[in-house]
């Protein structure tokens, strides 16, 4: 399952690194990738978008 998420707190590599490290930590398997410039993260990965919901927020971010 490919998931693109919007995530307007993202304002640095070094936030995009965290997050990252964030997501694979939970779910070491997925694809993720974060586009600072845009600030997306797109994940791939067989677990449910509500995880990876909950994982961004649970970091400090916020989801638009």
């Amino acid at each position: 399952m490919a998931l693109k998420l919007h995530v307007p707190t993202l304002t640095s590599p070094e936030a995009a690194q965290s997050l990252r490290e964030t997501l694979l930590t939970s779910e070491p398997d997925a694809q993720v990738e974060v586009d600072v410039a845009s600030k997306t993260v797109t994940v791939e990965s067989q677990a449910s978008e509500e995880t990876f919901k909950q994982l961004i927020v649970a970091a400090g971010h916020t989801i638009a």
